[in-house]
């Protein structure tokens, strides 16, 4: 075969590919190499250097099963958090202030009804959710969202039930208010997960403006955030503030920008979580109570405009560094390990949506460091909001513009 003719073969194939309806499409190794070039070949916007080898930029990997991707719907409406009900079937909730569930066929219930009202400006609306450890007895949800009051826009969380027909959510309260409230419709954070003794992690945002982005290192402010509360929306016993006088007692953890993604390591137990950077510096930490991880004294990001963030470091003794960072950005929104034997080789790596970036990020995590990384998904078009792993194993994404995926071995 001549060179000309085996190109025009390669195109064509790729065309095919490429062109194939959106509700299958599979895919498989064809490399048999540990590890590739890494997967990000754009210039970064900074000349900032790695604290460590493999901080950033990591070698490639490339999924050697065959797997494939299925739309299961392209009708939700601004999907933001996504979780599994016992049953297989999914809860979840639209920016603009409804939940509704999905089955595994891609239909849609009726909006549940009963929900507080939300300020969906901005990056504002219904955010992440979570069910009660113990739903299949109580049926309660938990979930946070961007609250209006008089002194301006709070990251909140609620709870309530969801009605045994599914229809509303029941006697649905308001448990916890990230103070101060401000006028901004940026960077609310907005992930909620239950740890393993029945206490709930929440997510905020520094609320993006100069004038409040410091709070992200006051520990009298819940801006920039990892908080830990219990079911009532009280201080969880165990956090590391609790007894300092003007301390928030709910702070896990600070010295974020905006964190929406939280996700626990099925080996270790250990918390892990995604955060925006503004040009660069998008971060994946490994939580620790009482630690500080530095923003905005440190970063690996510069302004919007171009100019350093503050004085331009990287590194602060007292603070800690990200696991991994991307620059330039991926904008990493919602995060999940995979326990599933599914896909072998996925087993206990760190998935990670991908907005800006328009594809789902897989992480190889070893001895606490990034050991290699894989783009998956990133001919779809997408921005990935959040995903969740199914009671099937498989793997669950939905997208800003309204998709369901299901990732399963072919």
């Amino acid at each position: 075969m001549s060179t000309n003719i085996f190109t025009l073969s390669l195109f064509i194939t790729a065309s095919l590919s490429f062109c194939q309806s959106p509700a299958a499409r599979h895919y498989s190794a064809s490399s048999t190499r540990d590890t590739l070039p890494p997967v990000e070949t754009k210039k970064p916007n900074t000349d900032y250097a790695p604290a460590f080898k493999g901080q950033t930029r990591i070698a490639g990997m490339e999924t050697k099963t065959p797997y494939k991707s299925e739309v299961l719907t392209t009708e939700l409406k601004q999907p933001w958090g996504i979780t599994s009900l016992p049953d297989g079937r999914f809860l979840i909730t639209q920016k603009g202030g409804t939940m509704v569930i999905v089955n595994g066929k891609g239909e849609i219930s009726q909006p549940i009804t009963g929900i507080p009202e939300v300020n969906s400006r901005g990056q504002g609306g219904l955010l992440g959710l979570t069910l009660d450890p113990d739903f299949s007895k109580n049926r309660m949800v938990y979930w946070a969202f961007s609250l209006s009051t008089p002194e301006g826009n709070q990251t909140a969380v609620a709870k309530g039930r969801l009605a045994d027909d599914e229809k509303t959510i029941e006697n649905a309260t308001v448990i916890y208010k990230a103070n101060p409230a401000y006028k901004s419709t940026l960077h609310y954070g907005g992930r909620v997960l239950f740890d393993k003794t029945g206490n709930l992690f929440v997510s905020t945002g520094e609320r993006s403006d100069i004038v409040t982005r410091p709070q992200a290192q006051w520990l009298n402010s819940a801006l920039g955030k990892v908080l830990r509360i219990t079911k009532d929306g009280q201080p969880a016993p165990g956090n590391p503030f609790i007894g300092k006088e003007g301390d928030f007692p709910e702070i896990w953890s600070y010295g974020h920008r905006n964190v929406q993604g939280l996700a626990f390591n099925p080996v270790t137990g250990d918390l892990w979580e995604s955060e925006f950077g503004p040009r660069g510096g998008d971060e994946i930490n490994l939580i620790r109570p009482g630690n500080n991880y530095g923003w905005p004294i440190i970063t690996y990001s510069l302004e919007y405009s171009g100019q350093k963030i503050g004085d331009g470091i990287t590194q602060k003794e007292g603070m800690e560094q990200p696991v991994y960072y991307w620059d330039p950005v991926i904008s990493p929104s919602g995060i999940t390990f995979c326990s599933s034997d599914n896909i072998p080789e996925w087993k206990n790596n760190l998935f990670v949506s991908s907005l800006s970036g328009s594809h789902i990020a897989r992480l190889r995590i070893e001895n606490n460091k990034v050991t290699g990384e894989e783009r998956l998904l990133a001919n779809e078009g997408q921005r990935f909001r959040d995903i969740t792993q199914g009671k099937d194993g498989n793997l669950y994404v939905v997208t800003d513009q309204g998709r369901l995926y299901k990732l399963s071995k072919d």
